[in-house]
């Protein structure tokens, strides 16, 4: 991007109203996940833990392989101020997400293999379980330590009186190349725990 670029992209952005980098109407929503979950785990309640451990499962795959291998590709399509007002939009809601259904997920998940001796070195599933930690482990890293911190970044500079439009287009890119990887990272959590389940 060209400082001519960067100059036209701060002068988008520059009146744009605040954005609220966390959006606190989603906070209570994710409150009573966490409840939720931590309720199921406490009671080792296995309809609650199921459902889940499946359904946060299905929506970090599906956000991750969305993000990723759909709005990255239109993402590098549109006008720098289109790009920007559909971050503004976008990245909040990433900001509660994403925590809490990897949360959801990886909390769920290690009571259900615990619960079915799945952690046991004799288990048959053992392997295949360790296989998944790895996975999940990296996916998680890779969630909280560098698409979190990209994400906020991104919301921080545009709220910034002259945003820096050159580091923010690379943060949105590495956001959505990250969230990629994660993507194809899923294909072998599915694989892994489809394995799990038949055996």
């Amino acid at each position: 991007m060209t400082d001519v670029e960067s100059t036209h992209v701060a002068s988008d952005l520059a009146p744009r109203a605040a954005i609220q980098v966390v959006p606190l109407r989603a906070l209570p929503v994710s409150a009573l996940v966490v409840v939720f979950v931590a309720l199921s785990i406490g009671e080792n309640w296995k309809w609650g833990l199921v459902f889940c451990h499946v359904a946060g499962g299905g929506l970090w795959t599906a956000v991750d392989l969305f993000v990723g291998l759909v709005v990255g590709p239109i993402l590098g399509r549109l006008s720098i101020p289109a790009r920007a007002e559909f971050s503004a939009r976008f990245m909040p809601k990433m900001v509660v997400l994403m925590p809490t259904i990897v949360l959801m997920t990886l909390a769920t998940g290690f009571q259900i293999a615990g619960s079915q001796g799945n952690l046991a070195a004799g288990s048959p599933n053992h392997a295949w379980l360790i296989a998944s930690f790895i996975v999940v482990g990296v996916m998680a890293v890779i969630a909280l330590g560098i698409l979190e911190p990209a994400n906020i970044a991104v919301l921080m500079e545009m709220n910034k009186p002259r945003p820096n439009g050159e580091l923010i287009g690379r943060l949105m890119r590495r956001f959505v190349y990250t969230a990629g990887v994660t993507g194809v990272m899923q294909v072998a959590t599915l694989v892994i725990m489809t394995r799990v389940a038949s055996r």
